[in-house]
């Protein structure tokens, strides 16, 4: 059986994005972006919400020649996996390869897909990413904390919810960045 896995990048007092709908504090350097491409690594399959993918999709064509070598890496990486978006609004998915759309958010539908994948899935996009834990469908969650705060925004976890976790790696980056690792062990 596959896991799901959750994997983002967050400010210190865990925003994935500021009030203003800004990320640009947590592009990685390349320390970080190389660590991230052996995490994505095993990722055989996507799962977005539609703002994720919109802002993903760049690597379709991103990191061709000229760009730095975690860049390509990234981009190949993937280009290779399946992607699933979740949205309701999005008509097609039309930018992407191997893409695919789902109108609506099905726990059993991820729980079949967890049991008949040969790689692990990831799930991105916090909202959809709420779900998931929600329905107690995600096993690992993976944070690449930024040494900045930022005051407010879009959260990395949702508010009022309870997940125990054991820490299972951790990772100090010359940058100040802190990767986090994650098993989901209870709900409450």
């Amino acid at each position: 059986m596959a896991r799901l896995l959750y994997t983002g990048i967050t400010s210190l007092d865990g925003y994935v994005a500021d009030t203003g709908g800004r990320f640009d504090w947590s592009v990685p350097d390349e320390e970080v972006h190389a660590f991230v491409n052996e995490v994505e690594r095993p990722i055989g399959t996507y799962l977005y919400g539609r703002r994720m993918y919109e802002v993903l999709s760049v690597w379709e064509t991103l990191g061709g020649e000229g760009e730095p070598d975690v860049m390509r890496e990234y981009a190949d990486i993937w280009r290779s996996a399946d992607k699933v978006v979740f949205s309701s609004t999005l008509p097609e998915a039309a930018v992407t390869a191997r893409t695919r759309i789902e109108r609506e958010f099905h726990p059993g539908r991820i729980r079949a897909w967890k049991a008949e994948a040969d790689r692990d899935l990831s799930i991105s996009g916090p909202h959809l990413a709420a779900q998931a834990l929600r329905s107690g469908l995600v096993d690992e969650v993976q944070l690449f904390v930024s040494p900045v705060a930022v005051g407010g925004g879009n959260r990395f976890l949702p508010d009022g919810l309870r997940v125990d976790l054991e820490l299972l790696d951790e990772r100090r980056f010359g940058n100040g960045v802190v990767y986090l690792h994650y098993a989901v062990v209870g709900r409450q």
